[in-house]
């Protein structure tokens, strides 16, 4: 009988730790994006390809339409950076020439640096009143993500008759500062094969201020390219950035200049 009677306490305990393992937060369970899977890219013969452009962009996402870039719950850049230092997707060191083409792979332990850093201080003792030693270790912070910097092809493709555009890279720009706080300008933290983040992106989802059960994926907002941003390069005889050759207003006016011959470039071949 007493044995029986501990036997009931077990299982009731046991079902009282699932229960509390089990909780609903919310009125229903989000399973679409657990889910869900990414359509593979269509293959495009190199004989389909009547015109292409390489062209590199930046998101700020200090700019109201990408804030949900930097949604403190969960920012673009812990998804990203966590894969990273778990080893899920190969990173490219951005300090070497033409860090963008992926030839440069950085190890996990480097990736765990970014950000980080030891100080050392020294503080007196109350009570003894001898100086002490005080290491801290200050952890990478998601908040100084300010930009992010995108490699992408536009072209047309013959078989189809349509325009098409397809990221290649992306990588994470961070505020940098000095010792003393002073701004050093924008660090690039190291370059993403994109590809390799679509099947990581399609697991989470963006956030949405009008609709919470909003279903869209960050794989989903870069495919509809549900962002803004500006050129800072476009495939060039110099090999230049729009920087290099204008600045002030002519540097927006460039940038819009190519943006307005990708949007039109479909048009003018339909135009008899």
């Amino acid at each position: 009988m007493k044995r029986n009677y501990f036997l009931l306490l077990a299982a009731l305990f046991v079902s009282g730790l699932m229960n509390a393992q089990d909780l609903l937060d919310g009125v229903f369970e989000k399973i679409t994006l657990k889910e869900k899977e990414i359509l593979a890219y269509e293959h495009i013969r190199e004989a389909d390809v009547m015109w292409s452009k390489r062209i590199w962009r930046v998101i700020d996402i200090r700019e109201k339409m990408n804030l949900p870039f930097k949604y403190p719950l969960k920012p673009l850049i812990d998804i990203i950076h966590t894969a990273a230092k778990n080893g899920d997707i190969q990173v490219y060191d951005p300090g070497v020439l033409r860090a963008d083409e992926f030839k440069a792979p950085m190890t996990t332990k480097d990736v765990k640096n970014i950000g980080s850093r030891i100080d050392t201080t020294w503080t007196v003792d109350p009570i003894t009143l001898k100086e002490v030693q005080t290491v801290t270790t200050q952890e990478f912070d998601p908040s100084k993500i300010v930009k992010y910097k995108i490699k992408e092809d536009w072209f047309f493709d013959e078989e189809t008759s349509t325009m098409m555009v397809r990221i290649i890279g992306i990588a994470p720009v961070m505020e940098s500062f000095d010792e003393n706080g002073n701004a050093r300008g924008d660090q690039t933290m190291y370059w993403v094969y994109y590809p390799d983040l679509r099947p990581i992106f399609a697991k989470y989802p963006v956030y949405n201020n009008k609709n919470d059960a909003s279903t869209l994926s960050w794989e989903e907002l870069f495919e509809v390219r549900y962002f803004t941003s500006y050129i800072t390069k476009e495939t060039n005889v110099h090999d230049r950035n729009i920087q290099e050759y204008a600045t002030g207003l002519d540097l927006l006016y460039e940038s819009e200049r190519i943006k307005d011959e990708l949007r039109n470039y479909e048009h003018d071949l339909w135009e008899f």
